[in-house]
C-alpha cells in the first residue's frame, strides 16, 4: 500500500516588525524576502525553513 508523503512546505503570514505590513511568504524560500511595503528583511533562506525576521501570524 502507497502512503502519500505530506508536503512539509506552506505558505505563512508575517507581520514585518517595522511597518506592521501583513505578507503571505513561503516557509522554505530560496532567497531574502522583503516586505514589499517597506523593505525590511522578513525572513533569510536557511536552506530549508526560513529564519524568520518578522513576526509569525498564521500557516496555511
Amino acid at each position: 500500500m502507497n502512503a502519500m508523503k505530506k508536503n512539509s512546505s506552506n505558505f505563512i503570514k508575517v507581520k514585518c516588525v517595522k511597518c506592521k505590513n501583513e505578507q503571505t511568504i513561503f516557509n522554505k524560500p530560496s532567497t531574502q524576502v522583503n516586505c514589499l511595503v517597506c523593505g525590511e528583511a522578513l525572513c533569510k533562506s536557511k536552506g530549508g525553513k526560513a529564519k524568520l525576521y518578522a513576526k509569525f501570524v498564521e500557516s496555511f
